[in-house]
C-alpha cells in the first residue's frame, strides 16, 4: 500500500499535459491522517537516497564520454582506463537506483526521484514532505484526512516574503520628512 502511496504521490511531478488522468496539484495527495504520517517517513528515505547518489554522478561525469554507443569513439572509450574509472564512480550510483527500483517498482518513479527530487532537495538537509491536516473527514468512516505534499512547493513564507517585496511603497512617505506641530 505505501509503495503504491509512494509511486503516486512522485508521479504527481510528472508532466503528463495529455494524460487525463494527471494530477491536480503537482507533488500532494489526499489520503488519511494516519496513512500520510506512515509514508513520509518512506519518502524521505528514498529522497536521502537519490540526495547521496548526486556526488557520485557528478564525478562519474567527467570520466563519461558523448560518442554514440557503439560508434569506433565509444568502442575506444570502452577499452580505455576513463571506462574504469567511469564505471567505479558510477557503481554507487547504479545501486542506489537499484535499491530505490526494490522499493517502488516504478521505472518511471524511480526516474523521476533521481532526476527532479534529488536535485530539488540537494541543499536540504530534511523535510522533504509536509502533513497538512484537512478539517474534512472521509464520508463513509469518518477518517481525519490529510494532504501530504513535497516541501517547497507552497511555502507560507516564500509567499510572505515576495507579497511583501510586490507591495509598492509610496515613495512620498518614505522621502519626505514627518508634518510638525510647531
Amino acid at each position: 500500500m505505501f509503495r503504491n502511496m509512494a509511486v503516486g504521490l512522485i508521479r504527481t511531478l510528472a508532466t503528463d499535459e495529455e494524460n487525463p488522468q494527471r494530477a491536480k496539484v503537482r507533488g500532494r495527495i489526499t489520503t488519511t491522517e494516519a496513512k500520510a504520517k506512515e509514508l513520509r517517513p518512506f519518502i524521505e528515505r528514498l529522497i536521502t537516497l537519490a540526495k547521496k547518489s548526486l556526488s557520485s554522478a557528478a564525478s562519474a561525469a567527467e570520466f563519461a564520454t558523448t560518442a554514440p554507443r557503439n560508434s569506433a569513439e565509444w568502442k575506444a572509450w570502452r577499452e580505455s582506463d576513463q571506462w574504469h574509472k567511469w564505471n567505479q564512480a558510477i557503481s554507487p550510483v547504479v545501486n542506489a537506483k537499484r535499491r530505490a527500483f526494490a522499493a517502488l517498482r516504478d521505472k518511471q518513479a524511480v526516474g523521476i526521484l533521481f532526476n527532479e527530487l534529488a536535485k530539488r532537495f540537494e541543499s536540504r538537509n530534511g523535510g522533504y514532505t509536509r502533513v497538512l491536516r484537512l478539517s474534512s473527514y472521509r464520508l463513509g468512516d469518518a477518517g481525519r484526512q490529510a494532504v501530504i505534499e513535497f516541501a517547497g512547493t507552497h511555502d507560507r513564507a516564500k509567499r510572505r516574503k515576495s507579497a511583501a517585496a510586490s507591495m509598492p511603497v509610496a515613495d512620498s512617505l518614505a522621502t519626505e520628512p514627518a508634518p510638525s506641530d510647531g
